[in-house]
């Protein structure tokens, strides 16, 4: 519970304040004098009279009330400290900077979970344990150094790792990024990630409140608290970006299906983040880079125009910027001459627009004027621009302050000149701006937030989903696998197409099912999950003799109990899937299907339910999107029924929770229709 006292405390003790400025309570008391706070600074400390020149109060009770208490005491003694702090001071926000609670023992554990309940009891705030702080506009209530210069329009950061907290720190700093705000949660006893995300969210001005938020998240302990506040957040303005760390494993989850295997926890984060709208990075340097794109003006399209007087890192940018699927549309016709004109003999035109070495501010303003008023296809500008010995690059500098200011597109430049024109860049970033030292950085930075959609609608589509007949057919069958025709019934209950078939156990019902659906025929036993895997696989069949051959051989196999027999069909296979991940819920997968969905692991992953656009945007991020259009005259599929299918699957497990795994694979496509045609369903009760 983030409270003003927190925030804003008119009053802050600090319970093992030091002159020891190499231990924490001495280091946060330095940084909270530096900082100037302008409220009352208490110390505790029995052995020592004057703390960093404040006179040091021997006992807790000594004090008078206090709004904030800071303990870098042993973990043993913090539960007492709290509760007289809480009863007797009227203490009500904590944060504790002290090790060994739960990260360390069950003996810390028990420490940490009376600490909480003293403060739930005083209805009070706890920050940590095991953090480094917490910094506001009001207090620099942190350990550690550097402290980030401050501004209401910085970035507000939380971390769930006090060392991650301050790499990322040193991170932004050279780039120019400000912060308004930093939270080290720690171990988040009582106040972690999605509480603080939920104070942004409620405390939220537009115009008012910092527009950027960072996370760096190391556990998700409520997925929907975060994606409620985190999409909350991006639907009134802001913008958030974010590292999930540790959700690899070593080695994936003991699972009988494809998509069991494949759906690990992190595909579970990632379908999260998209559902949120909140830009996902990989590392520090990703972090504050999309966190410095996002302090310009927002890009709205993906044309995008390179300006520079260096080829070499135009062509780098380039690359990492088409890599990631936004365009570098090539200038030709009158645009192209005119902006020749613009410019010295030598110059190109092309896109990237390539100043030469020679090129002087006056050529860049016209250039970067043209491209923002003259050319409608584009919809930002990146200008990379370094010293060169022949020019003032102060004077650049200047110019690129006022096109950022004054154009109506995004202006981002990219000044690698970090040593040789250091004081100038200084004068740059003093002016409020942030740099990009490094092209492909910046081009990977673009191509996350490009990629990242807006927050999902929060809507279920049950048009033509029968949810009593789901319910029906879950609540009578067993757990485990489940049979051909339960499948065939739960799939047209949600009204997803699937394969006229039939069940056959003897050689008697053989020409009559074969009759009844007609060749070419695939068949496939029932039976053992892994059908191929056992050869219970064939296609293609076009003759009784053939038909007949193939059931006695399959009839043989180990743990086979009958054979499925269904109208041979042509076309692309698709595949969708769906995992059950505790805490997140149902993770579905799209993507190729058939020996492709392994071969490629080339999928896409979503979180149930979902909207049409998010199925949609699903699809189109897949590397293998070009084959589900169509190309290379080979016809693509009916991607609306691809993605109305999807949607219809999520509805589904939507209510039928008890599904834990399920794969639709193949789904044969084509322009006109999508089939299931295998399909594996797990329950558990």
């Amino acid at each position: 519970m983030i409270n003003q006292q927190l925030l804003s405390p008119a009053s802050i003790v600090v319970v093992g304040g030091s002159n020891n400025l190499r231990k924490p309570g001495g280091s946060i008391v330095r940084n909270l004098l530096d900082g100037g706070f302008k409220g009352d600074l208490f110390i505790v400390n029995p052995k020592d009279d004057l703390v960093q020149g404040i006179p040091a109060l021997p006992d807790i009770g000594d004090l008078p009330a206090v709004d904030l208490a800071i303990l870098a005491i042993a973990a043993r003694f913090c539960p007492d400290a709290i509760r007289l702090l809480s009863e007797k001071k009227n203490t009500r926000a904590f944060i504790v900077l002290s090790a060994g609670f739960s990260e360390d023992s069950k003996e810390g554990r028990q420490i940490e979970m009376e600490m909480v309940a003293a403060v739930e009891k005083a209805g009070a705030c706890l920050i940590g344990p095991n953090c480094i702080g917490v910094i506001t506009q009001s207090y620099n209530g942190v350990f550690t150094t550097p402290v980030p210069k401050l501004s209401p329009r910085g970035c507000d950061f939380a971390s769930g790792s006090g060392a991650t907290a301050v790499f990322i720190i040193e991170s932004a700093l050279p780039k120019g990024l400000t912060f308004s705000s930093v939270f080290s949660v720690g171990n988040s006893a009582q106040t972690g990630i999605e509480e603080i995300l939920e104070y942004w969210d409620l405390s939220y001005v537009p115009g008012e409140s910092s527009p950027i938020k960072l996370l760096y998240i190391e556990y998700i302990k409520n997925p929907d608290k975060l994606l409620h506040h985190a999409s909350s957040l991006i639907r009134k303005g802001c913008r958030i970006a974010a590292i999930k760390a540790g959700t690899t494993e070593a080695g994936s989850r003991a699972a009988s299906s494809h998509t069991g295997a494949m759906a690990s926890s992190d595909l579970a984060v990632e379908a999260l983040f998209r559902k949120a709208g909140i830009v996902r990075c990989n590392g520090r340097e990703e972090l504050t880079t999309v966190a410095s794109v996002f302090t310009h003006k927002p890009i709205r399209g993906k044309n995008i125009a390179i300006i520079t007087h260096a080829g070499g890192p135009a062509v780098m940018l380039t690359d990492s910027l088409t890599a990631g699927g936004l365009n570098i549309p090539r200038i030709t016709g009158e645009d192209h001459d005119r902006l020749l004109t613009m410019m010295n003999p030598g110059a190109s035109a092309d896109n990237p627009v390539d100043l030469i070495a020679t090129a002087t501010s006056d050529q860049l303003d016209r250039v970067i004027e043209y491209a923002d008023k003259q050319l409608p296809f584009i919809d930002s500008i990146i200008v990379i621009f370094g010293s060169n010995g022949m020019i003032d690059i102060r004077e650049i500098y200047e110019l690129l302050h006022r096109k950022i200011r004054d154009c109506n597109k995004p202006v981002i430049p990219i000044l690698p000149s970090v040593t040789s024109s250091r004081d100038e860049l200084e004068f740059f970033m003093n002016l409020g701006h942030v740099n990009f030292p490094d092209e492909v950085v910046l081009g990977r930075a673009l191509t996350r937030i490009s990629n990242t959609p807006y927050p999902a609608e929060d809507k279920i589509t049950l048009d033509n989903v029968d949810v009593p007949r789901i319910r029906e057919i879950i609540e009578k069958v067993p757990g485990g696998y489940l049979e051909p025709e339960t499948i065939q019934q739960l799939l047209t209950a949600a009204g997803i197409p699937i394969i006229k078939e039939q069940v056959v156990t003897s050689g008697r019902e053989l020409k009559k099912a074969a009759a009844g659906i007609g060749y070419p025929l695939a068949v496939k036993v029932v039976g053992p999950v892994h059908k191929s895997d056992v050869g219970g696989v064939t296609l293609n069949i076009k003759s009784e003799a053939h038909l007949r051959a193939e059931f006695r051989r399959m009839m043989k196999i180990r743990d086979v109990k009958a054979v499925l027999m269904q109208k041979m069909m042509t076309g692309t296979e698709l595949f969708i899937g769906a995992s059950y991940e505790p805490r997140f819920g149902h993770v579905i997968l799209c993507g190729l299907g058939g020996i492709f969905v392994e071969v490629l692991g080339d999928i896409s992953s979503g979180l149930a339910p979902l909207t049409f656009d998010e199925a949609r945007s699903m699809i189109r991020s897949l590397k293998v999107y070009r084959i589900i259009q169509g190309t290379r005259g080979k016809p693509g599929i009916n991607e609306k029924k691809f993605t109305e299918i999807i949607v219809r699957l999520s509805s589904l497990l939507r209510f039928a929770t008890e599904i834990k795994e399920m794969d639709l694979n193949p789904l044969i496509g084509n322009p006109d229709e999508i089939t299931v045609v295998d399909a594996r369903i797990r329950v558990e009760k």
